[in-house]
């Protein structure tokens, strides 16, 4: 369709060889609603959150697609991917319950005894696996790690969020805390300045969840007293 077309194709050429594309900056928008969303613990978060992925997704693969972006992020890209597989996971749990919110809790020491030393697992295989894929690139190797952490990291975010955990902004901060500065090194200065502004939001909605964690009763979304036909 022509509007599609002219949509994908809409940008701000900041330099001969630079542009930033709207779909960078709407996606990112969707992104903070999401969270905002998470914050007030209402389903509605996936499935605003997924409009974003699917929009970000066609702009980190950069060169790949035809962009201005230059090097493609095959860590932001691919994520975007598991986003939208993680967040259909999290909108069947999230709504799954009889009015719609979670109760936030910590993960207990055997769950943590689980993900951790897969996360350190996966980023490893992802180093490896991202290194060879874009073995054309002449980017240094920090890159490799920055992104396969940041893919790993926010899966690993993503999922703790649809289980409820309050765990889950933590991992956000350390993702944010590699993410901004290689948006700002690869250019994509939409997302940098989006992912600054979560850096400050997740402190402030880990604050919030801790506060409800310790005020509600704990309560696990895979309990079956829990789960109603939605």
């Amino acid at each position: 369709m022509h509007w599609l077309d002219v949509f994908y194709d809409a940008k701000w050429q900041v330099t001969d060889t630079q542009a930033i594309y709207y779909r960078e900056i709407i996606g990112n928008a969707f992104g903070l609603g999401s969270a905002l969303l998470g914050l007030r613990r209402t389903f509605w978060a996936w499935p605003v959150g997924i409009v974003g992925n699917v929009l970000l997704f066609t702009v980190f693969l950069g060169q790949a697609l035809g962009n201005d972006q230059g090097t493609p992020l095959y860590g932001q890209a691919s994520r975007q991917v598991f986003f939208i597989i993680t967040s259909v996971y999290g909108w069947w749990r999230w709504r799954s319950r009889s009015n719609g919110t979670v109760s936030p809790r910590w993960a207990t020491s055997r769950e943590r005894a689980i993900f951790i030393p897969l996360a350190l697992t996966a980023v490893l295989v992802c180093f490896f696996a991202f290194r060879a894929v874009g073995a054309g690139f002449p980017v240094p190797w920090w890159y490799y790690l920055a992104d396969s952490w940041i893919f790993v990291g926010s899966i690993l975010a993503t999922f703790a969020m649809a289980r409820g955990w309050v765990d889950f902004w933590l991992c956000w901060i350390a993702v944010d805390l590699v993410g901004v500065p290689e948006l700002l090194h690869f250019r994509y200065y939409p997302s940098a300045i989006l992912y600054a502004v979560y850096a400050a939001f997740v402190i402030w909605g880990f604050v919030v969840w801790l506060n409800i964690s310790r005020t509600e009763q704990p309560q696990r979304l895979d309990s079956p007293t829990m789960e109603t036909v939605g």
